[in-house]
């Protein structure tokens, strides 16, 4: 194990509500909640691992102000900045109840971005997954001490572990960016005609590689052999038709030590739904 590995410091609960508190106080006396569903919670187990406790992380965000030119496709890096900024401080508050349950990691990990009305330019970002322990205290976290986080579902969790690989963490990648209009005239001469809209193509295809080299670039800070389960996804957050973002998220993998690389036959696993 490396120095940044045992120099890690546990995290705080500034911030969580006394109710939250003593949720995780119950626990840690034993008693476990999870968003897992029976088939999952089986095949987690069986994977060595306990459910410790549901972790949520939450960050209601103000989204800052930018404007774009009419016939300019760009990107809006404010509102990419804030967007990012928000998720990853959800983020790391789940993180931080799952370090005081003392658990290995998190599974199942949805990220939701909620909107009320009292506020048109605030959003509340929202993390939240099973915390799980390894049942014989084998070292699973990441690299740098803290739990791994991954959205796989139970069910590729197990997979994913008995094909000699383990999670280190989600990586995300986002780009909000601004689609040009187009102009009268070409609109006009473009009626009633079969063509390729170049100027949508090229700032659509900028904004979605934008977010997936970021996810990437993740992808390597934490020393990953891949990404798997990735998932790109589209939303315009209220912005109007013409401002979108592009937001990349996945699971980083590393080979699990010790393991010979040999990918077992699967275990039937019975059907409770």
């Amino acid at each position: 194990m490396s120095d940044s590995e045992t120099a890690y410091d546990p995290t705080s609960l500034e911030g969580v509500p006394e109710a939250g508190r003593t949720r995780l106080q119950q626990n840690r006396a034993g008693l476990f909640t999870s968003d897992l569903s029976v088939n999952e919670f089986l095949l987690v187990r069986q994977a060595g691992f306990d459910p410790v406790g549901l972790v949520v992380g939450s960050s209601i965000f103000h989204i800052g102000l930018q404007m774009a030119g009419w016939k300019k496709s760009q990107e809006m890096t404010v509102l990419s900045e804030a967007m990012y900024s928000a998720r990853q401080l959800a983020m790391t508050r789940m993180e931080e109840e799952a370090d005081q349950l003392g658990a290995d990691g998190v599974v199942g990990v949805r990220l939701d971005i909620g909107r009320y009305e009292w506020g048109q330019d605030m959003a509340e970002f929202i993390a939240i997954g099973t915390a799980v322990k390894h049942r014989e205290g084998v070292l699973h976290r990441a690299p740098n001490g803290r739990p791994f986080t991954s959205d796989l579902s139970g069910q590729d969790f197990w997979t994913l572990l008995r094909t000699g690989h383990r999670p280190v963490g989600m990586v995300m990648g986002n780009c909000v960016y601004h689609v040009a209009h187009r102009g009268m005239l070409k609109s006009i001469a473009q009626t009633g005609r079969n063509v390729e809209l170049t100027n949508f193509t090229q700032a659509l295809y900028d904004a979605r590689e934008l977010a997936m080299e970021r996810m990437q670039s993740e992808a390597q800070e934490v020393g990953a052999e891949g990404i798997v389960g990735v998932s790109l996804q589209e939303k315009s957050h209220g912005w109007g038709s013409h401002t979108i973002e592009f937001f990349a998220v996945g699971t980083a993998i590393v080979p699990s030590e010790g393991h010979d690389g040999s990918v077992p036959a699967p275990t039937p696993v019975l059907d409770l739904s």
